[in-house]
């Protein structure tokens, strides 16, 4: 089977909004994007935040064209301030609206993203930027307050299984020379994680490895690396997800808690990490409801440092599970907080005299311990008196739940 050298993900990129599949909320019919390439005209620079595959840089190519604009494309991993100077420059040569896109935007760091604002707020270039990661935490907020953010969603199974079947029939992808069954096709939405260049990717090689025009199982499995999940450790999701197994812990849901635990190993977390949220999960979320939780974490955490990846794998998920099922008391955080809170109001009260120890003459003629009351001379040790500072006198902060 012969095919053209230019690879399949290319050769199928969109050229219109009627090509394009997916992100419905932008693109149907009287939604934003849909509107702006139908009336040719670009009010605002944009921001495309969404996983890779999306559709971010075929979406902004269809808007240049639907402007009629000059269209400068620099990836933000290689260029610096000469980068934006020659796309300035190519503006001012054009003579005419010319659209900046700067792919992975969140990598320009805040003075480049500085150079960059006057030349968008003078509208010598429309901006569209595509980043992976929250823009709010990314984009300088000048830049931000400047653009309209559009959200895109990782693309449905539905979704890639239309932009495979088009890429099957289309005469710029395989034009009907090869057979797919559709089991096959869900396979490779299912392996392309939400990701059409992957779903095509994935395609044409496993076109490649098939000796006849029939796509089979093993091909596909063969032309598959290790799924690729989302998940920058220092980024949104990385937040997201030690978010989703926190609550699930919380809500007692051990399957929850299990999976969102798993993708973090997965992707490749620091076990470490994971395992010092499940101390803190067990000392704030269950306390003294099940004092065997800290222990149970504790021994988690010894585990995860003596074993390590990929051994420490069970004792995390053990851990997991115990957390996830044991009673629940948050009477600890709550006693927390509201100690912090009175201590930032009143600040350094002075220790009631009885309280403090009288270790000179001075101290004692000062009052120091007087009045004191020795636990241990008392039935069951059990002693009432005053431990706060008078202005803080009956007050409590830990309540048995």
């Amino acid at each position: 089977m012969e095919f053209s050298d230019k690879p399949l993900a290319y050769r199928m990129r969109p050229k219109s909004i009627e090509e394009f599949v997916g992100q419905e909320h932008l693109t149907g019919e009287g939604k934003p994007i849909k509107i702006m390439v139908e009336s040719g005209k670009i009010n605002s620079s944009m921001i495309f935040w969404g996983p890779p595959g999306c559709g971010k840089t075929t979406l902004a190519k269809i808007i240049s064209r639907a402007v009629d604009a000059e269209f400068v494309e620099i990836s933000a991993v290689s260029a610096g301030k000469e980068d934006i100077k020659k796309a300035i420059n190519q503006a001012k040569l054009f003579n005419k609206k010319t659209i900046l896109f700067l792919d992975e935007i969140h990598r320009f760091n805040k003075a480049q993203q500085d150079f960059l604002l006057p030349y968008v707020e003078k509208g010598i270039l429309a901006l569209i930027g595509a980043t992976t990661e929250n823009p709010s935490f990314e984009v300088i907020s000048a830049l931000l307050s400047r653009s309209r953010v559009f959200v895109l969603n990782r693309l449905n199974e539905n979704d890639l299984l239309r932009i495979i079947s088009n890429a099957i029939e289309n005469a710029r992808g395989l034009n009907n020379k090869i057979n797919l069954s559709e089991d096959n096709k869900k396979l490779i939405a299912v392996l392309s994680n939400g990701d059409a260049r992957n779903a095509l990717n994935i395609l044409e090689l496993a076109v490649s490895l098939s000796k006849e025009n029939e796509i089979t199982k093993q091909s596909i499995l063969d032309s598959t690396q290790k799924t690729s999940l989302v998940y920058d450790k220092n980024g949104e999701e990385h937040y997201n997800i030690i978010s989703a197994m926190h609550k699930s812990l919380r809500d007692s849901d051990a399957d929850g808690a299990i999976y969102w635990v798993m993708r973090m190993i997965e992707a490749g977390e620091d076990p470490k990490y994971i395992v010092r949220r499940m101390i803190r999960f067990a000392s704030e979320d269950v306390g003294n409801a099940d004092t065997n939780a800290l222990a149970v974490a504790i021994s988690a955490k010894n585990a995860v440092e003596f074993l390590g990846y990929p051994e420490c794998d069970t004792a995390l998920i053990q851990c997991a599970a115990y957390l996830a099922n044991a009673k629940k008391s948050n009477s600890c955080y709550v006693a927390v907080n509201k100690a912090r809170a009175d201590i930032k109001e009143t600040g350094n009260l002075p220790v009631p005299l009885h309280l403090r120890n009288a270790e000179t003459n001075l101290m004692k003629e000062l009052g120091y311990g007087k009045g004191y009351k020795y636990a241990h001379n008392f039935p069951e040790a059990k002693v009432e008196q005053e431990h706060m500072p008078e202005e803080l006198k009956g007050k409590k902060y830990y309540e048995e739940k």
